[in-house]
């Protein structure tokens, strides 16, 4: 049976089950006042991706999310997330489509940056999937565990989003 969701800009009664995601995904995650904040701060978009029938009785109605942030006319992503029951169904990729268009309507963005753990390689393989190209590494970035993070950036023309 297909997966359905649909994504959506988070809204308030989304924190609790943003901030339950971020806690089950990263070892030192953002906080529910973090998450908060990104409400009214026009510079920053939170997406989510919402499950269209979600079972009964069960906390993953949130299956993934991500961040974009404007920063100087350029598109920082952070926080992408998806529920670990639910990975490999594209979530992480729509997610990404959608802060792209975001980006580019609502802010002008052309180009784009993230980090991500050198060790992690599916999401490494995500990014490139996406045009991302590795600019270098900061070592020892990310603790808990110890890891170098790897600068990867995405230019894309305008109107080919």
């Amino acid at each position: 049976m297909p997966l359905n969701y649909h994504i959506r800009e988070m809204q308030r009664q989304d924190l609790e089950e943003v901030t339950a995601l971020e806690a089950s995904c990263f070892s030192m995650p953002w906080k529910y006042k973090d998450f908060e904040e990104t409400l009214t701060n026009p510079d920053r978009v939170y997406l989510v991706a919402e499950a269209e029938n979600p079972k009964a009785g069960s906390s993953d109605r949130i299956l993934g999310g991500c961040m974009l942030t404007n920063a100087a006319g350029e598109g920082d992503i952070t926080n992408v997330a998806v529920r670990e029951a639910y990975r490999n169904n594209r979530i992480a990729t729509a997610l990404l489509t959608a802060l792209f268009k975001i980006g580019t309507e609502r802010y002008g963005m052309t180009e784009y940056t993230l980090e991500v753990r050198s060790r992690n390689t599916a999401a490494r393989r995500l990014y490139e999937n996406q045009g991302f190209v590795s600019l270098g590494i900061r070592p020892n970035f990310y603790e808990r565990p110890k890891d170098d993070a790897v600068i990867m950036k995405r230019t894309a023309a305008v109107g080919m989003e």
